[in-house]
């Protein structure tokens, strides 16, 4: 008798992406490497690993898979620092990853600062720590537990900012400096995760913060999507995992789009010309100037949609507006039907 459908589906989906990554690493391996005697190492999989339901069904699929195809397989887990006894809850889970056979297995210990609030501090702080193992330990990929239920709330919360196409586009897949970041259950709910630890007896530890009504993700997990499916029935979660995927596709086109057109923008000089960049669509112009604004310096964490609707507004409602400053003490403005962006 083969395993529970929830830990058969897992360990697929896990199974997929080791197989990427390998792919990957042969085609790296290759170019790196044109001595045919020379071996080339088995890649090392990370997984990141809070000791919650969806990420310990992760690295027990994790464990399962990597033996069989030729993967190293290892965990780390993050102590934010955020909850008394967090150290000692990082150790426990240190413990279950090395009895799944995961090595290495260790913690690393973050210090959480203010930027952007609570939940987008904790989760640079979170990345920064998980790509410093990855260099330590060079790993090929690191795996997330990021569930169709995360894909929803991701969508939602975009959708709440207002913030277009690529905001709705949630997560992918496949993301980081090459491709360091997998995300093999986005395809899976949260339920089928929480079985698979049931069924494998694998111990669960619940955090406290995703039931804490004072984080935006954890109201809308508890309120705002139950409600939803209440209003629209059931499949409100598949819709907008398909919802995120369809926008991916659309931002990645135009993204294309942009990249092509803002050659066609600029003077001999390099500055764009207003002429050309008002012909453009608004959603391929809006990337163009966008762009344009990054490069010259402005985050683009603290650059919004109304600051690129402020700049766009100097290409279709000219009137002679002043200079308009955005994020990173960038300035904007036109002059002689060119638009100059610039530190101020």
């Amino acid at each position: 008798m083969g395993p529970h459908p929830a830990v058969a589906a897992i360990r697929l989906a896990v199974r997929r992406v080791l197989h990427d990554v390998l792919n990957d690493h042969s085609l790296n391996d290759h170019r790196a490497h044109h001595d045919p005697h020379e071996t080339a190492t088995a890649p090392l999989v990370l997984v990141a690993c809070s000791g919650g339901a969806d990420s310990m069904a992760l690295a027990s699929a994790l464990a399962f898979e990597a033996p069989k195809l030729g993967v190293r397989a290892g965990g780390i887990t993050v102590d934010h620092n955020l909850q008394a006894g967090s150290g000692t809850r990082a150790a426990e889970v240190v413990s279950r990853m090395t009895a799944l056979g995961l090595t290495p297995a260790e913690s690393v210990s973050v210090t959480v600062g203010r930027a952007g609030g609570p939940e987008a501090a904790a989760r640079d702080a979170r990345y920064a720590a998980l790509d410093g193992a990855a260099q330590r330990h060079g790993a090929a990929a690191i795996l997330l537990g990021h569930t169709r239920d995360d894909q929803a709330e991701t969508v939602l919360l975009g959708l709440a900012r207002g913030s277009g196409t690529r905001s709705l586009s949630g997560m992918a897949a496949v993301s980081g400096a090459a491709g360091r970041y997998r995300r093999p259950f986005l395809q899976l709910d949260r339920q089928t995760a929480r079985k698979a630890c049931m069924v494998q007896s694998l111990p669960v530890w619940d955090d406290p913060h995703n039931a804490d009504p004072a984080y935006t993700r954890s109201r809308l997990r508890q309120e705002g999507l139950p409600a939803l499916e209440k209003a629209l029935g059931k499949g409100v979660v598949e819709a907008l995992a398909r919802t995120a995927q369809l926008s991916r596709d659309d931002a990645d086109a135009l993204d294309h789009w942009a990249a092509e057109a803002e050659r066609s923008v600029r003077d001999d000089t390099g500055r764009l010309e207003c002429a050309k960049l008002y012909a453009l669509p608004p959603a391929v112009r809006r990337r163009v100037l966008r762009k344009a604004v990054i490069e010259v310096g402005s985050p683009a964490g603290s650059l919004f949609a109304r600051h690129i609707e402020e700049v766009d507004r100097l290409i279709t409602g000219w009137r002679g507006q002043g200079v308009i400053n955005l994020p990173g003490r960038v300035e904007a403005q036109r002059q002689g039907g060119r638009l100059v962006i610039r530190q101020g």
